[in-house]
């Protein structure tokens, strides 16, 4: 069993639930409801906030605010939470907020990289390793897919949702969904491509790719309706990835982002992508 090290100045409540190995730096505030599993380092002058559950050997630098109150004009001081997995590097200055209605919660998953002065408002969902860059911002009820990359600067607006391996390039502002696979920016942002380097470093097969490849020039390129386009794509493909973008679009409630020109990441000429909703 190995030891907890606990700096004599951190100040951690009564009611702490915490497990082994972990190093608990200067200056730390552990509030009540707090439970912390195993090898988890906490740098100095972090904090979490009341109902924090994390997980496993997970890095927390220096003055990070991880589970604090949300900054939501609807919080009334209800109990909520914040649950982190494994295995997250969470960097300086990050701010993780807890949800906002009573038993509701923020949820973060696995090896997510979080570098500086990044933001996960109230009630998002992130899945796992996810990489958001310097100053990427989630507002509330937000949802970001496993292996997504956003790029540093990026604003998403409330409710958005961003598939898996998408990738947003810096200084966007996203206010549809993001379907996965794709590449994205601009203000407003629009679908610029595929992540083709994310697709080959995830391991998905070149005939897999030509089929999302297909997929999207269908529903961007080929100045077809949503309805039309997600027809053709049922008939022509079946890869499991190519499912995956149609589910995706079948359950946006905000939209999918419009293309903007082929090779270029400019909004002249955009068409709009309106929702579907699922049959």
């Amino acid at each position: 069993m190995k030891k907890n090290e606990i700096h004599p100045t951190a100040n951690i409540a009564s009611c702490v639930e915490m497990g082994e190995g972990n190093t608990i730096g200067p200056g730390c505030v552990l509030e009540k409801g707090v439970k912390l599993g195993n090898g988890n380092r906490l740098w100095m002058n972090s904090y979490l906030g009341p109902n924090t559950h994390i997980g496993n050997e997970n890095q927390i630098h220096m003055g990070a605010v991880v589970g604090h109150e949300p900054q939501d004009l609807a919080y009334a001081g209800a109990a909520s939470y914040t649950r982190i997995g494994n295995k997250n590097v969470i960097r300086e200055y990050v701010t993780i907020h807890r949800g906002t209605q009573e038993g509701s919660a923020t949820v973060i998953g696995d090896e997510n990289y979080l570098m500086a002065n990044v933001h996960i408002a109230h009630n998002c969902v992130v899945g796992n390793r996810v990489i958001m860059v310097n100053l990427a911002s989630l507002t509330g009820h937000c949802i970001l897919e496993d292996q997504a990359f956003i790029s540093g600067m990026v604003g998403f607006h409330q409710f958005s949702k961003i598939g898996r391996l998408a990738m947003v390039s810096a200084l966007s502002a996203v206010n549809k969904d993001i379907p996965p696979f794709m590449l994205c920016g601009g203000r407003p942002a629009v679908i610029q491509g595929i992540n083709v380097v994310g697709l080959r470093r995830a391991g998905i097969k070149a005939p897999v790719r030509e089929e999302i490849k297909g997929a999207y020039r269908l529903l961007y390129r080929e100045g077809l309706s949503v309805t039309n386009a997600v027809a053709q794509i049922k008939e022509l493909y079946s890869s499991p990835e190519v499912q995956e973008i149609l589910r995706f679009i079948e359950g946006s409630k905000r939209g999918i982002c419009a293309g903007g020109p082929e090779g270029a990441g400019g909004t002249d000429a955009i068409k709009s992508r309106k929702t579907i909703q699922a049959s």
